[in-house]
């Protein structure tokens, strides 16, 4: 709910992309320089523990900001300061919990266990959020959602609290390099001596790299579209929640078959597909079921993918080698996030201005005027993505991962 009133505000305030994709920079740039020793710190320290601090910090973050509001000091640099210091202790709360979910759940389980997490931390707040902070949003202001978020967290830290999470085994092959900077590269050191593993790196990094390019305009690109449409703007927001429940309802009820490649490929395709329908479109009646069917896909695909990476990866070394995997995909995050803004309000919405140099050429597609050339960057992006996961099956080791690289447990079985 912050995060949606946060988003408006900063819109109104700057009416261009740049303003809010520097949201995403702020938070993922922190988190790319942490990664390397947040995976030696969720390897050695109590994973428990770590996931506790992240709510620590972001609950005294919250207050901070509530605070400066009160004051009628609140100016946007202040959020992008908070986003940067949570980005550090979320990326290490987030390699905890995924480094986690081996010791609580048997392997059978993981497929599922990753949807339940996608369902409740990315799905339903997603539905939820947009609509609820609209409606309270002019009753109880935006410092009446602060307290909200602040009573949250109490919630959460409580609940980790009263939940027993086993730290793995600590064998001495695990930390046998005393040296800091042998530590720091043992996770890429991990995945370069496995084929498979690099090639599921690389395909993470090129999807991210298309999909966030899109998502990073999707709030700028409904907005321009409706002259700054806040109802428009939750109603199609919550579309992507609604679809994220059913996608991860439906893994959870049932897992699916082996080989699980088949769910991440088909899911990038079909996620791609659905975005480039989207950014064609130029009404609600066309954003809500594209943007529907584009979400249903991610927690299928993203429960396959961590699923694979989980049972391939033993799990005494799982932080650092989640944090290897992490270091990629957010470079490629950050580099997108870097050039989505930029290239929307320098390039191509001048572009697609009436008298713009691709409105004789793409015009009749997209439209002119206001977020046609960001709807133009949305297609690319969206098509990208798709050609991402149609390439996948080009190349045998990411193919026949689950083939060629033995399961980590498979000698004890």
């Amino acid at each position: 709910m912050t995060a949606f009133a946060f988003t408006i505000w900063v819109w109104e305030l700057t009416n261009q992309a740049t303003g809010l994709t520097l949201f995403g920079l702020f938070l993922q740039v922190p988190q790319l320089l942490i990664t390397p020793i947040a995976g030696v710190i969720v390897d050695s320290w109590n994973r428990k523990y770590l996931m506790i601090v992240g709510d620590m910090v972001s609950w005294l973050l919250t207050i901070t900001i509530l605070l400066i509001y009160l004051t009628h000091n609140l100016q946007i640099w202040h959020l992008y300061l908070a986003v940067a210091v949570q980005g550090i202790f979320e990326q290490i709360q987030e390699l905890a919990y995924s480094a986690s979910i081996s010791s609580i759940v048997p392997k059978q389980q993981y497929s599922r266990a990753h949807s339940i997490g996608f369902l409740l931390t990315k799905s339903s707040p997603v539905i939820i959020a947009p609509a609820l902070a609209g409606a309270l949003y002019a009753v109880i202001g935006l410092a009446g959602i602060l307290i909200i978020d602040l009573m949250t967290y109490v919630i959460a830290i409580f609940s980790v609290l009263l939940v027993r999470i086993p730290q793995p085994t600590i064998t001495e092959a695990a930390h046998s390099h005393t040296n800091l900077k042998q530590e720091l590269f043992f996770g890429w050191r991990y995945i370069a001596a496995r084929p498979g593993l690099i090639a599921m790196l690389v395909l993470a990094s090129l999807f991210y790299f298309a999909q966030n390019l899109s998502s990073s305009l999707f709030t700028p690109l409904i907005l321009a579209r409706t002259s700054n449409d806040t109802k428009i703007l939750g109603t199609v927001s919550s579309a992507a929640g609604l679809g994220g429940i059913i996608g991860a309802s439906l893994v959870s009820v049932w897992a699916g078959s082996k080989p699980r490649i088949h769910r991440v490929l088909l899911g990038i395709v079909s996620a791609g597909l659905s975005q480039t329908v989207l950014g064609l479109g130029v009404k609600p009646l066309i954003w809500i079921p594209a943007q529907f069917c584009s979400s249903l896909n991610f927690p299928i695909l993203s429960s396959a993918a961590q699923t694979i990476w989980l049972s391939k990866v033993k799990p005494e070394v799982q932080g650092r080698v989640f944090a290897t995997r992490s270091l990629f995909v957010l470079l490629a995050l950050v580099i997108s996030t870097l050039i989505a803004g930029p290239l929307a309000d320098y390039v191509f919405e001048p572009a697609m201005m009436p008298n713009g140099s691709l409105t004789p050429i793409l015009g009749w597609i997209f439209g002119t005027g206001k977020g046609a050339g960001i709807a133009l960057i949305y297609v690319i992006s969206s098509l990208s993505m798709l050609l991402v996961g149609l390439g996948g099956y080009a190349f045998r080791t990411l193919r026949d991962v689950e083939i060629v690289l033995p399961d980590h447990d498979a000698s004890a079985e």
